[in-house]
């Protein structure tokens, strides 16, 4: 995940700006409330490990209400795959179990996006694509979302692996925060 970029804007238009830094274009998706207030130094960047979770967030920051950071919450909340299944079969109840998704928004977010919904995702793409990420890269990339610098993050991390590295992703997420947070034992 690139946290920061400082360069040259290429190119503008309301959706997207195009960053030159050292020679290499980054392609930002922008909102177009941005667009109209854009510094060069006020971008952010979001990154997705496949094609179909790019494709969700870019539905989802469609709909009116849901920004950037409200979308990635989304996708932080629930698989890509079962995200769009809940749009599809209306799923109110599954939606607002995601953290900043209440009735309203749940409901905003089915009228609008229910027919819009690409098709399944083949599963050995998507299997292919996750496999690639080890669960010490995703329990630091958690710890990241959360704030947590990196070196923090491993600490944490490294110790809740050695101490159960076969365990679920879930225990071993909840042991490396009480290890950051200074509350392990």
């Amino acid at each position: 995940m690139i946290a920061h970029l400082r360069g040259r804007v290429l190119r503008k238009s309301p959706q997207e700006v195009i960053v030159d830094v050292a020679g290499v274009g980054y392609r930002v998706a922008i909102p177009v409330s941005t667009f109209y207030r854009l510094r060069e130094d006020a971008l952010a960047l979001f990154g997705f490990l496949t094609a179909h979770e790019q494709d969700l967030f870019e539905r989802l920051i469609q709909v009116a209400g849901v920004g950037p950071k409200l979308a990635v919450n989304i996708l932080s909340g629930i698989e890509a795959a079962e995200l769009a299944a809940a749009l599809r079969g209306s799923d109110i109840a599954r939606l607002t179990r995601v953290p900043g998704v209440g009735k309203k928004t749940a409901e905003r977010l089915v009228v609008e996006l229910k027919d819009k919904m690409p098709p399944v995702a083949a599963p050995e793409a998507e299997e292919e694509a996750l496999s690639e990420a080890t669960p010490k890269e995703d329990l630091l990339s958690a710890l990241a979302h959360l704030g947590y610098s990196r070196g923090e993050a491993e600490r944490g991390v490294d110790r809740a692996l050695r101490e159960n590295g076969a365990g679920r992703f879930e225990d071993l997420l909840r042991r490396a925060l009480q290890i950051v947070s200074g509350g392990a034992r």
